[in-house]
């Protein structure tokens, strides 16, 4: 009874967590305009996409912004985790380590306002950065870095550090420990905080929509002032393809991680 109830509970709360999807990718299917009254299958909704101009506009900056984010997440991260994970204590650690993980418990809303009063500043008295993607791409970073530390920073804690003190032993360097002995051992974290930061990016809609310009609107800003007029169905069409990307990317790195921990196994 007990094992009946637990299995019934996990497929209640999966049912609750990915049903919506479901839902949403067989209504881009709809022939009709009221997304929840089905009338038909076509693909109509998917060939209209392919000349909204707007929202193509929308998803080809969104995803630019989310890779140049979750690169400069992953490094500043990496950097961060590191300097946490060796160096025990420095003036100021306290404070570092605050910093680096307020983004985690701070609401957006007051990351976006304080990084849009910053960001105007600096503007007003160097001339730059104007806002537009370069101001999207920085307040992504700052919340794609505290994701990305804290799960690099795990790794690091896990890894054997007889693997560096045996590298410098023979010879190594410290930055050459580093690119050599430790970046390798972080593969999987790397490719799991990038992955991380890169979903954080595409859907945020609070901080793009603080620091966005005119004509550098992302797709989860389009979709969102388009949903509060009604629902359209293009927008079920294009959160489809997200889910699809989105799904591919998570099963290739799955496999990836399998991958790796298999052979990493196999020379241990």
């Amino acid at each position: 009874m007990k094992t009946l109830l637990s299995k019934g509970w996990l497929s209640a709360s999966y049912a609750f967590l990915y049903l919506p999807i479901a839902v949403l990718v067989v209504f881009s299917f709809n022939s009709a305009r009221q997304s929840m009254v089905w009338s038909g299958f076509t693909w109509q909704w998917y060939t209209a996409l392919l000349a909204d101009v707007e929202l193509g506009a929308a998803f080809g900056l969104s995803l630019r912004i989310a890779v140049l984010s979750a690169t400069a997440s992953v490094v500043l991260g990496t950097l961060a985790a590191f300097v946490l994970s060796h160096y025990r204590r420095f003036a100021g650690r306290a404070l570092f380590n605050g910093m680096a993980s307020a983004p985690l418990v701070m609401p957006e809303v007051i990351i976006g306002l304080s990084l849009l009063l910053m960001l105007v500043s600096v503007e007003r008295w160097f001339g730059f950065p104007q806002r537009g993607m370069a101001t999207v791409c920085i307040g992504h970073t700052v919340l794609g870095m505290a994701y990305a530390t804290v799960v690099i920073q795990s790794r690091l804690r896990e890894m054997n550090p007889s693997y560096a003190e045996a590298a410098m032993d023979l010879g190594c360097k410290p930055h050459q420990v580093f690119f050599l002995v430790t970046l390798p051992n972080l593969a999987q974290a790397l490719v799991s905080a990038w992955l991380l930061a890169f979903t954080l990016s595409l859907d945020n809609v609070v901080l793009s929509g603080f620091l966005s310009g005119p004509g550098y609107s992302t797709m989860p800003t389009v979709i969102f002032s388009r949903a509060r007029l009604g629902l359209d169905p293009r927008v079920n069409a294009v959160a489809t393809l997200t889910v699809l990307v989105v799904s591919a990317a998570v099963i290739l790195s799955t496999l990836y991680k399998a991958r790796a921990e298999r052979l990493r196994r196999q020379s241990a």
